[in-house]
């Protein structure tokens, strides 16, 4: 059985979509009426760990996460698109932020009915939104050459700690502690990972109230 929400993310967190005590109030009837039961979360991006939490006591032992990924995803890569503006030559930096800018115009499909607005708001939505429909356009070939290119241009440089802590300053952290590789890549992945760590937190959370 599933228990569906609104995967209609966009600038903004609807208030809609966000796990309330009255949800899981509801949720939690079900789990008494069906205690061998366990059921799967559709589109659980952007809850807060304790939302997870409440999830996974509930019975939800499936969390489905979607563009909360992609979003980290990008979030990483325009912060290294900071930082290679920030030492690279003009000539010589990806573009990559304007690149895909190019390409999702160039091919409006995948956004146009989700993003509305003038042209400056449609533009915003592209870039930032939550809903992140980015995410359809990252095997574009020319999108991904940018990628590559900003990755080859960062790999070849030791990137300058404060600009580190500047644009990713969790991932600062973890470099100062030596717990991560300051290349694109790591930082990345690293970045990516933290989403995950929501969820896997709930679910290594709940094992070990049952094992106690």
């Amino acid at each position: 059985m599933a228990w569906w929400f609104s995967p209609a993310w966009s600038s903004t967190i609807p208030t809609s979509s966000t796990i309330t005590p009255s949800r899981r109030k509801h949720s939690a009837k079900w789990s008494r009426l069906t205690l061998t039961w366990c059921f799967e979360a559709h589109s659980t991006d952007y809850q807060t760990p304790s939302a997870y939490q409440a999830l996974v006591t509930d019975h939800f032992a499936i969390l489905k996460v979607g563009p909360a990924l992609t979003f980290a995803l990008r979030e990483a890569l325009f912060s290294l698109c900071a930082i290679e503006q920030a030492i690279m030559p003009a000539d010589q930096r990806s573009n990559l932020v304007q690149e895909i800018e190019q390409q999702m115009c160039d091919a409006p499909e995948y956004w146009q009915k989700y993003y509305h607005g003038d042209a400056q708001q449609q533009r915003f939505a592209r870039l930032y939104s939550f809903s992140d429909r980015i995410r359809y356009y990252w095997p574009n070939p020319a999108i991904h050459r940018a990628q590559e290119t900003l990755f080859s241009n960062l790999s070849r440089v030791e990137i300058p700690l404060p600009l580190l802590s500047q644009y990713l300053p969790e991932q600062f952290s973890a470099v100062r502690d030596g717990q991560l590789e300051p290349t694109p890549n790591a930082l990345v992945l690293h970045k990516i990972r933290q989403v995950l760590r929501h969820y896997a937190s709930a679910c290594q959370t709940q094992l070990i109230l049952r094992e106690t």
